[in-house]
């Protein structure tokens, strides 16, 4: 499985950088002059490796540069860039509160009164703040803000919720 550790937002300049919006606790080993990238191109053109030439921050947003991307034409074709690392190469540490996606989607989702709501399918970072996405035995998703007076307990054995009244009503 793929983890997402940045995304190409758009070009920087003439010179060929990319603004890149991270998605990587550790940008700093992610992103270092000569790491080698994987990246999967926008709209089904498949993945390429990239080799970092260098990267810096400005006004709180990564620049990075790569080998072979010169002008701001090469950068706009980057535009959507995902980069990628494998799932098996790393883990959440012992730290028992942090967790990365891929080590909770398809866990278990119950109320904290025991009722089985479903299973987590996906955890979306939206601008406002993390959000789960919970399929139902009936198959309709449920959208459940990821915040503590919500989602209480987290662990990889299962996710208990603390609904609001109205969050788990037909739409």
């Amino acid at each position: 499985m793929d983890l997402v550790v940045g995304r190409v937002v758009k070009a920087h300049g003439v010179r060929g950088e990319l603004v890149v919006d991270v998605r990587t606790d550790d940008p700093d080993d992610r992103f270092a002059d000569g790491a080698t990238l994987r990246g999967r191109l926008p709209k089904g053109r498949g993945d390429r490796d990239f080799t970092v030439t260098g990267a810096r921050e400005h006004s709180g947003r990564l620049l990075l540069t790569l080998d072979g991307v010169d002008d701001r034409s090469a950068a706009d074709d980057l535009r959507g860039v995902l980069f990628l690392i494998d799932s098996a190469t790393v883990d959440s540490g012992s730290d028992p509160d942090e967790f990365y996606d891929h080590e909770l989607e398809g866990v278990g989702v119950r109320t904290v009164t025991g009722d089985d709501i479903g299973i987590l399918s996906e955890i979306l970072h939206l601008p406002g703040g993390d959000t789960l996405v919970v399929r139902t035995q009936g198959g309709r998703e449920i959208l459940v803000p990821f915040v503590t007076d919500i989602v209480p307990t987290v662990s990889p054995d299962g996710i208990e919720i603390d609904p609001p009244d109205g969050l788990l009503d037909l739409q």
